[in-house]
């Protein structure tokens, strides 16, 4: 799982870069949630049947993509697993810490 470190290290930093705030997430294809300060956070075209885990506070994971999503509330795709079909949302409250995209 060594190979998964730089993705997980890619995708904090997308997750950064991808910040905003309004409409301009409307995007299709892509995975939203809300992280540290209630700042809104996306990620575009999210690899398929990969592991990944949080590098920081991660809720209210909404799935705008095209396909299943699964999210965890542990790292390392461990603990309750949440399903969440295409356009649906996790409750608002709801904390998560790893996620795969289109399982199998």
């Amino acid at each position: 799982m060594r190979l998964c470190r730089p993705l997980v290290a890619v995708l904090g930093g997308l997750a950064l870069a991808l910040t905003t705030t309004g409409s301009a997430l409307a995007a299709d294809d892509a995975f939203l949630w809300i992280g540290p300060k209630g700042k809104l956070y996306a990620l575009d075209n999210p690899p398929a049947r990969k592991c990944l885990n949080m590098a920081q506070e991660a809720r209210a994971a909404r799935n705008a993509t095209k396909k299943p999503l699964v999210v965890y509330t542990h790292k390392q795709c461990k603990g309750t697993a949440t399903r969440l079909a295409p356009g649906k949302s996790a409750p608002s409250g709801s904390r998560f810490a790893s996620i795969v995209f289109d399982p199998r």
